[in-house]
């Protein structure tokens, strides 16, 4: 290797082949004396293929496989853990390039695969009846990070991505550069192909980045936790997001709706005793009624050491049936993988539960 070439190897080595643009894949194919057409072969490999290793890539010449490995790398998550539910979904922790786990779900049904993906390995935000947020945010994922998980779920089943969430650790919106990057390379056909509109960021109401995210000429899809439409108590239960008025966010997803003329899911786990009062309710009503919007009700998720309880069955039909009355739809969400921990709120970053 004439030292011109060494420098350069050295200067690549290690770097994630995920991290390049086309252009730098092209422009380092052709330092290699490789034709333009290698650099699409590679990301093929890359990212429709999740390759995770060179040697995998037969279509490239011997020479040249040993030679993008010398100096990148694949920077592929490592399964450390998996469960699997009684109702067919699988929770994976992945081990990430520099140790950071982090947690996705798998959720088949009727012949679709749903992923739910994290953005961030921890949660910055602290709301008071989610466990990711307990350890507090260890850092934000790339975005093949985010892209992996998804293609992890899909390998792992055997079956193509139909509809992913961004409703696992972190918040998109505090990440929202990588999370776009991730969303568009999900949506590419020369990614995973998902329909943009079955691709969902959930946010617990950043508004700078709502706007943001309106602006963005996709069709993503935007869910928003509210889990209060009284300011007091929706305070107690996100301090992350304190800054943030209800009076603000009711305006913002009426420019959001006006701008991009789709219908915003707003989340409300309910809490016995805390959010699912008489008054809590019509609060709830008053915030909804006269937009364009869904209110997706959970029932509250046990987390270990929690002081909340979930609502009952009754109370979430209560809702139901009240909101409609004002011209809202709103639906009880059916949880998935709370058997392993794997349902909404309940995601962390163990390494040392195991399979029920």
């Amino acid at each position: 290797m004439s030292p011109e070439k060494k420098v350069s190897a050295e200067k690549d080595a290690h770097r994630d082949v995920h991290s390049l643009t086309r252009g730098e894949l092209t422009e380092l194919l052709a330092s290699l004396g490789q034709p333009a057409f290698r650099a699409k072969q590679v990301e093929e490999w890359v990212w429709s293929k999740n390759a995770r290793s060179f040697d995998e890539m037969t279509n490239l010449p011997k020479a040249l496989r040993e030679e993008l490995a010398s100096r990148l790398s694949m920077g592929a998550a490592v399964e450390v853990a998996r469960q699997a539910s009684e109702d067919g979904s699988r929770k994976y922790l992945l081990r990430l390039s520099d140790g950071v786990t982090v947690e996705c779900v798998g959720m088949p049904s009727r012949n679709k695969l749903s992923v739910c993906a994290s953005t961030q390995a921890g949660c910055a935000m602290g709301c008071a009846f989610c466990a990711t947020g307990a350890a507090g945010l260890t850092r934000s994922l790339t975005a093949a990070e985010i892209y992996e998980q998804v293609m992890h779920v899909r390998d792992d089943f055997g079956e193509r991505v139909t509809s992913v969430v961004l409703m696992g650790q972190g918040e998109p919106f505090m990440n929202y550069d990588a999370t776009l990057a991730a969303l568009r390379r999900l949506n590419s056909p020369d990614g995973a192909g998902i329909g943009a509109r079955h691709l969902t960021v959930s946010t617990c109401g950043v508004i700078p980045q709502i706007m943001r995210f309106a602006n963005e000429p996709e069709q993503f899809t935007l869910a928003v936790s509210l889990h209060s439409a009284v300011q007091r108590t929706r305070n107690a239960l996100m301090p992350g997001v304190k800054k943030y008025s209800l009076v603000n966010l009711y305006n913002v997803m009426g420019e959001y709706v006006s701008k991009t003329g789709r219908r915003p899911t707003y989340e409300y786990a309910l809490i016995g005793g805390v959010n699912d009062t008489d008054s809590e309710l019509q609060a709830l009503c008053d915030f909804c009624e006269g937009t364009l919007a869904h209110v997706n009700l959970i029932q509250l998720n046990e987390v270990e050491g929690s002081k909340f309880q979930p609502s009952t069955p009754a109370r979430a039909e209560d809702f139901v049936r009240r909101l409609a009355s004002v011209g809202v739809e709103a639906t009880v969400r059916n949880s998935r993988g709370a058997d392993i921990d794997a349902a909404c709120g309940q995601l962390r970053q163990r390494v040392e539960r195991r399979s029920r």
